[in-house]
Parts: C-alpha cells; structure tokens; sequence
C-alpha cells in the first residue's frame, strides 16, 4: 500500500490528457437517440437534443457532426466547462444554444430557447457526475489524488464548499454526510477523526482531507476497495453540489420535455444516482390501472417504454480505452404517449 504522502501526491494514479475527456459509450447514446433525432428528416432537421450535462462537448459534438441539421441545447452548471464547449463547438454555433443552470432548471431553460417546457423535445442526454474535465483540474478540488483547495463546486458562483461543510458542521451532520452519500461503513470514525483535527487548525486543502482519512480508516480495509478517501470525496461532492435532490426534480422534469416518440439516455456512475433514475424510470413504465382490473383504463397506460433491458454496462474494450467508464450504468426511454393524449383518453 502506498502512503499517505504518495496517494496524496497521486503517484501511481496515471495521467489524463489537458481535459482527460474521452465521451463514455458514444457509440450506444447515437444509436439510441438517433431514431428519435431522425424521424422529421435524416439530417436531423426539425429535432432538438438537449445535452443535460454537456461539460466539454464531447458528445454534443458528435451529434452535431452526425446530423447537420440538427439543434441542441447544451446546459451545465460549470461555467468553465461552457467555455471550453462555446470554444469546441465553435463551428456548429448557428445551430448550438449554451445555457448555464443545473439540469434540474431544464424547464426554464427550454422556453429560454424558444422551446415549450413540456413535449417539446425529441432528444434527451444525461452524463451524470462529476466529469473528467472537473477531476483532472486539479485546483477545483475534485481529486483525492492531488493536493489542492479544499472546494469541490461544480458552479463556482455557489455558496457552499467542501472546506465549509468539513470544518463547520457537527460529527452528527458529518456521520449523515458520509453515510448517505459516500456509503463510507467507517462514516463516525472518519467524522470523529476530522472534528478532531479541525480543532487545532481548519481544513484548507484536499491533501489535509486525505491524510486525516488515511489515518481514520482501518489498515485492513485500506488494503480493498480502491482509495480510502474515495467515499469522502463522493459524500462531500454530492452535499457540496446537491447532486442527488438536483437529480430528483431534473428526472421529472425531462420525462414532461419530451415528445411522443422522444427519447431519454440517463448515464449514472454510483449507485445512488442510478437508483433515483431507475425507480423513475420504473415509475414511468408502469400502468396507472389499479392492478386488478383485467383492462387498462383509458389514459393510464405507461407513458414511457424501457429501450434497455436494466441497466447497460460498458464493455471491456471500452474500459480498457477509457477506464472511467467502468462504472457506467445506462438506461434509456422512449415516450409512447404525450401527457396531453393521457388527459383527453381519462376523461
């Protein structure tokens, strides 16, 4: 096992390119938004792809040099991230929009695009999770492999910050903290550890953060499961950004977007956001007709059917180009009726 000093430092953690962004399972998001893209013209034209998270524009630029006529609205909370898209999809702007919000501000991002928030969108895109692009900057905090400012904003405008949380809230919130959304079975120690340490000096760098982890997690469960710090990164990550209550209201939200015959791509890396996807999606596919009725009711048949069977997984090929993959979890929905047929055939 390396020390704390070499993990802190990030030996033995390979290198990435200037934004280390390589799109995750681009082929299988073109197949499964393409029929959905292509059904007013072959080129695209008349469709609207909204790329939920579109942080360097890796697969909103293939999707615009794919169909030529297609549009696409690209929104993310990351102003950088904007910046480096504006930059890489500079030859595609007359048919580009760039917005930034969170995606769980979809529906007031779409009429700021000349879009009706409901039924209005043919293709939908969600690269959920911290991105490449924020990991391997290593000043924004992300990276337990690098020392750095103790941050982890997505947006850098927001209020709060993982320095903030770890050296104000009590080891209760802490514990919570950690167990919820880091999983971490070590949550009262590793927080007991940081209230503790935080008496003597705040925490102000990333390295700092490890280093007290390091020391809180037990030497046999270092030795498995990958960096001990990585679940206190994830926990703090999450709070810091409130991914997942962002995540609950942008589902929603999405589903309301799309057209008949529109199409959803969800891409989750933990399972915490995939569960919050998969039971909406489930939620979605399912009848509203009580169960023990031999016939659907009007207007409560499934809005949405399943284009995957649970959730698909990148392949080793795919892993061994781009390791960051190998976490995916891919799950995909075709709408099949609007809201506005579902309110006529139910009354």
């Amino acid at each position: 096992m390396a020390s704390a000093a070499a993990l802190r430092k990030g030996v033995g953690v390979p290198a990435t390119g200037e934004f280390g962004h390589v799109p995750v399972l681009l082929e299988r998001c073109l197949a499964l938004l393409s029929p959905a893209l292509t059904r007013h013209h072959r080129d695209g034209s008349g469709s609207v792809l909204v790329d939920a998270t579109i942080g360097a524009g890796g697969h909103a630029e293939r999707f615009l040099t794919e169909l030529p006529g297609l549009r696409l609205i690209g929104i993310d909370r990351d102003p950088t991230a904007l910046d480096i898209a504006r930059t890489r999809l500079t030859g595609f702007a007359d048919r580009l929009t760039l917005i930034h919000t969170r995606y769980d501000g979809i529906a007031d991002a779409l009429p700021q695009s000349g879009y009706a928030a409901t039924e209005s969108v043919d293709g939908m895109l969600f690269d959920l999770g911290v991105s490449s692009m924020q990991l391997d900057r290593s000043e924004r905090g992300f990276s337990y492999a690098h020392d750095a400012p103790l941050d982890m904003r997505m947006d850098p405008t927001a209020a709060l910050t993982a320095a903030e949380i770890v050296n104000t809230y009590d080891e209760a919130a802490l514990t919570d903290i950690l167990r919820r959304y880091g999983e971490e079975r070590f949550a009262r120690r590793v927080a007991a550890y940081i209230t503790r340490r935080r008496v003597r000096t705040p925490f102000t760098s990333t390295g700092e953060l490890v280093e007290v982890v390091y020391q809180a997690v037990p030497a046999p469960a270092r030795r498995t499961g990958g960096h001990p710090a990585k679940r206190t990164f994830q926990a703090l990550r999450i709070a810091v950004n409130a991914e997942l209550d962002a995540l609950r209201q942008a589902m929603p939200a999405a589903l309301d977007a799309l057209a008949t015959d529109g199409r959803i791509v969800v891409m989750a890396y933990q399972s915490l956001e995939d569960r919050i996807v998969k039971r909406v999606f489930a939620e979605a596919t399912t009848s509203s007709t009580p169960p023990d009725l031999p016939v659907e009711l009007p207007g409560h048949g499934p809005r949405f059917t399943s284009l995957t069977r649970g959730a698909e997984r990148a392949g080793d090929v795919e892993i061994r180009r781009n390791p960051r993959s190998a976490g995916v979890r891919l799950r995909a929905l075709q709408r099949v009726q609007s809201g506005h047929e579902a309110a006529r055939r139910g009354t």
